[in-house]
């Protein structure tokens, strides 16, 4: 009797290790089908984003010509220069803050030639929907806190309860500061001010 006991437990280990295995391997292969469609659609959604922040007309390939700043938080961010001509008529940088209410937050930001914001848009964000989600719309132009045409310059901007003049998402100050923060960084690194909100450290391009 024992030595059946014995037998079907060893039994259900082998089928158990067995099922484990298959799943293993289809996730494996699962993901492995889906991950360069992913990358594609993320690539795309940055494409079309920077399109979106940089004024005007330009005729080069924003892409191919840009560059990297490392920050002094592990952090990276990306700079597209959008060109008419050989002229800069605009940057559009890829920017980031780790102090959002729920994580970090990716935005893309448009600059002018002269350091001021052309426009933005929201890459990947965990804030609460309908409160710090707002940000999507309420910075633009059309927006309560527009943001659309101020230059961050050497002091940033900031929300007008901590002394600033960007009036904060209703009941999601956390979440508007964090955006700043963002706007901030990329408009510092961007004016190559390593020890302004960017935090930059190292620029390659």
């Amino acid at each position: 009797m024992g030595k059946k006991l014995e037998s079907n437990f060893t039994n259900m280990v082998v089928v158990l290790f067995g099922v484990t295995l298959i799943a293993s391997a289809a996730v494996g292969y699962v993901n492995e089908l889906t991950a360069e469609p992913i990358q594609a659609a993320k690539q795309a959604k940055q494409v079309n984003a920077i399109r979106q922040v940089i004024p005007g007309e330009f005729d080069n390939d924003p892409s191919a010509e840009a560059w990297k700043v490392q920050t002094a938080d592990g952090g990276e961010l990306e700079f597209y220069p959008a060109k008419k001509g050989g002229e800069t008529v605009g940057t559009a940088v890829k920017t980031y803050t780790n102090s959002g209410f729920g994580g970090q937050v990716w935005l893309m930001v448009g600059f002018h030639p002269d350091g001021s914001i052309a426009n933005y848009s929201v890459l990947e964000h965990k804030e609460t929907p309908g409160l710090g989600s707002k940000m999507n719309v309420w910075f633009t132009r059309e927006g309560k806190g527009s943001i659309i045409g101020k230059k961050p310059g050497t002091t940033g901007l900031k929300v007008s309860k901590d002394g600033g003049d960007v009036d904060a998402i209703t009941a999601a100050t956390i979440s508007s500061r964090a955006f700043l923060d963002a706007v901030n960084r990329a408009a510092a690194a961007l004016a190559g001010d390593a020890d302004a909100a960017s935090g930059a450290t190292q620029q390659s391009k």
